[in-house]
Formats: structure tokens, sequence, C-alpha cells
């Protein structure tokens, strides 16, 4: 006598209200990423992304380089530009204790040498 285990996979179905038609690829997206992901997984990206939708409609979302350079430059006079150029390499143990890339630290003393030239 033999004994057959097999594993019996109950599939459940969702039914969701969208604010627009999908696309069949992006159903074949949806239904893969349904299959392959715990939902806890897909609950935190979708209130992650929930989130950046909600910042980015309210207009504070900032994120990447552009808002970072802006944000470290934005009020800088011509005066403090030329001391944080003189005084360069502070700034940069700084901006690297920030977690600033050195692209991202380039950038910003491009900016600050044309912000120092303009008094001058």
């Amino acid at each position: 006598m033999s004994l057959d285990f097999r594993t019996i996979v109950q599939k459940s179905m969702i039914e969701l209200p969208l604010s627009a038609k999908p696309t069949d690829a992006q159903i074949k997206k949806l239904k893969e990423y349904f299959k392959e992901m715990p939902i806890d997984e897909i609950l935190t990206g979708l209130k992650f992304a929930k989130n950046r939708w909600s910042a980015k409609d309210a207009g504070t979302l900032k994120v990447g380089r552009k808002s970072i350079i802006q944000k470290e430059v934005h009020s800088v006079t011509s005066e403090q530009a030329q001391w944080r150029l003189k005084n360069w390499k502070m700034m940069i143990t700084n901006y690297r204790r920030r977690g600033y890339s050195y692209p991202t630290i380039s950038r910003i003393k491009k900016i600050l040498i044309q912000k120092s030239k303009k008094s001058k």
C-alpha cells in the first residue's frame, strides 16, 4: 500500500477597483508579482509606493542628486562660497560623513565656484 502526498494549493482571488484600465502587459506583471511574492512584501512595496505618490502629488518629494545639491548651495552667498572653497578639505569630510558621493560633491564644488565668482 502506498500513500500519495500531494500539496493542495488553494488559490485566492482578489477583486480590486482600479483608477484606470490596465493593459494586458500590466495585468500579466501583476499576476506574476502576486504569484511569486509573499503578500507582506507586496503590501510593504505598495505602502512605499503610496507614500511616494502622495509626496509627489503634494509637491514635497525631494529625492536624488539634484535636490541634495540644491539644498547645499541654495542660499549660499558669494562670501560663504569663497570660505567653503578655501576650506574645501573640511567640506569634503563633512559631505562624505553625510553620505554624499564624490560626483555629488564635485557638482556642489562646481556651483560654489560659480557663486564665488559672482561678486568679483
